[in-house]
């Protein structure tokens, strides 16, 4: 039985990137004295969409872990959160549906979950390849935080692009010279766990069978 795991060398590199994306994120929120703790909303129903194979990989690498009867759950949650989605779609709405990872209001896979993921909440920016700057306020409760502040003491914003630079070029070494092959990513969490794993060889290895060892 094959399961997905990205190469060594990249995994660790995405890993770093997160790990700096969470001292930005934890030094906008320390300066803005910002904390989710005991807030009466759940982020976790934000619509999202994701962009890059690396994380669709790393998200199932977490996936896989689960016992079969948790990620049956979470697969019939999905298709009910993309069918909830085009409904919203239908309307004019923007969706505004709970993500199928979220049990009791906590992410069961906080330590895969996706970049956008781990900025949402605080006031981030995005510079792009244009050079315009698109900016993003925050969750509801970080913007009344910043109305009551002067903002001009310093920065007070998670800047996105160095961090998504890095991940354009781990998607790069991911994919090599199969990237004008293959379709853009433009899914949701739930679209990609639909979906199932990205199907690039380089993922897959077979799963050792502990009954056969020795």
């Amino acid at each position: 039985m094959k399961k997905i795991v990205l190469p060594p060398e990249l995994l660790k590199k995405l890993q770093e990137i997160y790990r700096k994306l969470e001292e930005e994120y934890d030094r906008v929120a320390g300066e803005l004295v910002f904390s989710c703790r005991d807030c009466p909303d759940n982020c976790c129903d934000s619509y999202f969409l994701h962009h890059t194979y690396v994380e669709w990989a790393y998200l199932w690498m977490g996936l896989q872990k689960l016992e079969p009867e948790s990620l049956a759950e979470i697969e019939m949650k999905a298709g009910e959160y993309i069918r909830c989605c085009a409904e919203a779609e239908a309307r004019g709405e923007r969706p505004q549906v709970m993500c199928p990872l979220n049990r009791e209001g906590l992410c069961i896979l906080y330590e895969h979950r996706m970049l956008v993921c781990r900025t949402h909440g605080v006031p981030a920016r995005i510079r792009r390849p244009d050079g315009r700057v698109l900016h993003f306020p925050g969750c509801f409760h970080c913007q009344n935080i910043v109305e009551k502040i002067d903002t001009k003491t310093g920065d007070l914003s998670v800047d996105r692009t160095p961090m998504l630079h890095r991940l354009a070029q781990l998607e790069g070494e991911l994919l090599d010279r199969r990237r004008h092959l293959l379709p853009k990513v433009k899914l949701t969490i739930a679209q990609m766990i639909i979906k199932g794993p990205p199907t690039i060889p380089s993922l897959f290895c077979e799963r050792k069978n502990p009954a056969k060892s020795g």
